[in-house]
């Protein structure tokens, strides 16, 4: 494929009901290995996290990474937002490989990782300006983008307190506000919702439709089941490295003959 510019999508498109939609993801025989632990022995083999991954997510789509803790979602999402180099294997953003460019790939590119890593001593409206401002924006259009993200992530009530005085649920919502400041045309979470109660989650949740529907392609990693099966578009299961199934809910199902996602994904996670 011919690379092309972030700011002018040429990734493979898809057919869909009503128009094409592109590619804005794609995952290609994507490794990383990690040095041998040499307190094992000169004989100690380097250690696969991630073993030849390949998958793809189109503009207006949530694709969940489904696996147990230490399957290689956290590694495999790390390489796609340019933070871990892979050891084989690319990522394209809209069409660019991400380790060609990696300035590019973070203007295109919203990235949330479990621990929100907000500034204690600051606001959410100063953490938003400051990383606005990092973005290329003007003051003005900077403070236009907060306007909306405290509509859409109801941070009125808090938009001018310190970080440190925040909620779980309020710091998470200002994390995501971070990630959407520059309006990036592709969102990566590594578990948002981790360390949230139920409504909060679920407040997260709904805003990743709400972000899909204006055409931004998402990837998503969980470990709970109900969580992807209510946001997801697509799953793709990772086991010891490997992606074991993708597709919708109901391709898992009718694949391993299973009437749920958990049955589905316990036998397709059971080595022999």
């Amino acid at each position: 494929m011919t690379d092309a510019p972030l700011d002018d999508p040429a990734a493979e498109d898809a057919e869909v009901p009503g128009g094409t939609r592109p590619t804005l993801i794609e995952v290609s025989g994507l490794r990383r290995e990690f040095e041998a632990d040499r307190r094992q022995g000169p004989a100690a083999e380097p250690f696969v996290a991630v073993d030849g991954i390949d998958f793809s997510v189109l503009a207006g789509e949530i694709y969940g990474l489904l696996g147990p803790n230490g399957a290689g979602k956290t590694t495999t999402i790390r390489m796609i937002a340019g933070l871990l180099r892979p050891t084989e294997g690319t990522v394209r953003l809209m069409g660019r490989v991400v380790t060609d460019d990696l300035l590019a790939a973070k203007r295109a590119l919203g990235y949330l990782t479990a621990d929100t890593g907000l500034y204690g001593r600051l606001t959410p409206r100063e953490i938003l300006r400051f990383f606005g401002e990092l973005h290329g924006f003007s003051r003005a259009r900077t403070d236009e983008r907060i306007a909306a993200l405290s509509a859409d992530l109801d941070l009125e009530e808090f938009l001018d307190r310190r970080a440190e005085k925040l909620s779980s649920g309020q710091k998470q919502r200002a994390a995501i506000a971070r990630a959407l400041v520059h309006d990036p045309a592709v969102l990566v979470l590594d578990e948002p919702t981790a360390a949230l109660d139920v409504l909060s989650a679920k407040f997260i949740l709904d805003l990743l439709r709400v972000e899909a529907s204006r055409g931004k392609a998402i990837i998503f990693s969980t470990h709970h089941m109900s969580e992807a099966e209510l946001v997801c578009d697509r799953i793709g299961i990772i086991h010891r490295g490997q992606m074991r199934a993708e597709g919708t809910v109901s391709a898992l199902l009718e694949a391993t003959g299973e009437p749920s996602l958990t049955r589905a994904f316990l036998r397709l996670v059971d080595d022999p």
